[in-house]
């Protein structure tokens, strides 16, 4: 006869069942597509916000109050009195940045943040001379015209230290100071012999970052087990992705992508989270398609359409600076990318940017040779030879800026939304026309 008694194993089982669960916002292109605000809009009812990989190679632009927050390693829900703000272990942390970051945010208005922001020991630390790192084989790739386009924030060399099981993380900083400088040390030996041209003054960094030591200690944590316990009690948990799914170092055109999983298996291996805890994944759509930095692009635009998108839109990179190239939505990419992340909804944002054309054209299929692709390639050769089949919208001329109900848009700009649900098989929940987080429509 079965006893009555749950087992262990049962009361595990069924706490995992009744936990709370994680909604997550990924991009769902190649990145800007204006997730900040999304997660903005979304944390002032979370009680914890996270970000899961990537480093300060990220740009979160995030308006308030009036007043406009950049955030790279911060996520940009610290904004949120009430949340905490969480980094966790997959997010690579160059701390010179990180509290210049804040220091840059606090004289905007950011407070308390010291209460509220924790950072997983197992996170790994980059270091100056990753960024002349980066800085070095960039130029060597561009010298041989192969250029990648990369920020120079020595997240890609830090992932190596990482995989190459020589990087050094947080809890190394934290612990026992002399094992750190003699990781230290060898780090940079390693990384001189590589690059006899890398410069470190050794004593002078070791100095710097005992000083760090002891600014970072009451912000660290054991990320994995306070988000377990939170997810237990029934708190609502909030992930912001870097990046976006098409820069993803599996997915994304490799390899003009960043150093990381930016897709959902990275929330997972970057919090410590079971696949069971995710809930909603939002995927962060821009009415149209851009990019930063080299790799093919197959809906870019070279007329004046794709110079009216770029600076109405304002185009320009919040942590590169650089010009972003535009060009219509695509729609082949966004259903591969849905299949690869699994979005529950969507959030299209920038539709205002759109209101002055008098058609707009969406990517609805790749062709090679005349025929169509059931894929989305896999080799950028393949994908820097398709030509896209498009389907032509009337365009509707007319403000969106002002209006904050789904049914005051005008009608063509309601067929562009239901043409890309339509499409894509996922609700549209929210629509962006402005830079504010009162500029979102909720279409429920």
């Amino acid at each position: 006869m079965a006893s009555s008694t749950l087992t262990n194993g049962e009361k595990n089982h069924a706490r995992a069942q009744t936990a709370g669960k994680v909604t997550v916002v990924l991009g769902a292109q190649w990145g800007d597509e204006g997730k900040g605000k999304v997660v903005d809009m979304l944390a002032t009812n979370v009680d914890v916000v996270c970000r899961c990989q990537g480093g300060n190679n990220a740009g979160h632009t995030v308006v308030t109050g009036g007043k406009e927050f950049d955030f790279h390693l911060l996520p940009s829900g610290i904004i949120n009195e009430k949340a905490v703000s969480l980094i966790g272990n997959g997010v690579v942390v160059h701390l010179p940045g990180l509290f210049e970051e804040l220091e840059k945010n606090e004289a905007k208005g950011l407070t308390g943040w010291k209460e509220r922001l924790i950072i997983s020991d197992r996170a790994h630390l980059v270091f100056d001379f990753h960024q002349q790192v980066d800085g070095l084989q960039e130029a060597e790739k561009a010298a041989g015209g192969k250029s990648l386009g990369t920020t120079k924030k020595g997240i890609g060399p830090c992932y190596s230290s990482k995989a190459t099981r020589n990087g050094i993380r947080v809890g190394d900083l934290l612990g026992d100071f002399n094992m750190f400088s003699e990781k230290f040390r060898t780090i940079c030996t390693f990384y001189q012999r590589l690059f006899p041209g890398l410069v470190v003054n050794v004593d002078e960094e070791l100095k710097r970052y005992k000083e760090y030591a002891e600014k970072l200690r009451p912000l660290v944590k054991d990320t994995i087990l306070f988000l377990h316990k939170a997810l237990e009690q029934g708190n609502t948990v909030l992930v912001e992705g870097a990046n976006a799914a098409m820069l993803d170092i599996d997915f994304g055109t490799y390899p003009y992508v960043t150093s990381s999983n930016c897709s959902i298996g990275g929330v997972l291996t970057g919090l410590g989270l079971p696949p069971q805890t995710i809930g909603n994944v939002i995927g962060v759509v821009k009415a149209y398609t851009t990019r930063v930095g080299d790799g093919p692009f197959p809906t870019e635009l070279h007329d004046e359409v794709g110079s009216l998108l770029q600076t109405k839109g304002g185009e320009i990179g919040v942590t590169t600076k650089r010009l972003r190239r535009c060009g219509w939505l695509d729609l082949v990419l966004l259903k591969y990318t849905a299949m690869v992340n699994g979005y529950t909804s969507i959030c299209l944002t920038k539709l205002d940017i759109l209101d002055t054309l008098p058609e707009i054209k969406i990517g609805v299929a790749y062709k090679i040779n005349e025929t169509t692709l059931e894929h989305f390639p896999g080799s950028i050769t393949d994908l820097g030879a398709v030509q896209v089949e498009y389907k032509t919208l009337p365009g509707w001329q007319t403000s969106t800026a002002d209006v904050r109900e789904f049914t005051q848009l005008p009608e063509k700009a309601q067929a562009y939304v239901h043409f890309i649900e339509d499409y894509l098989g996922i609700p549209i929940k929210w629509i962006g026309v402005g830079k504010g987080r009162e500029s979102i429509i909720n279409v429920n």
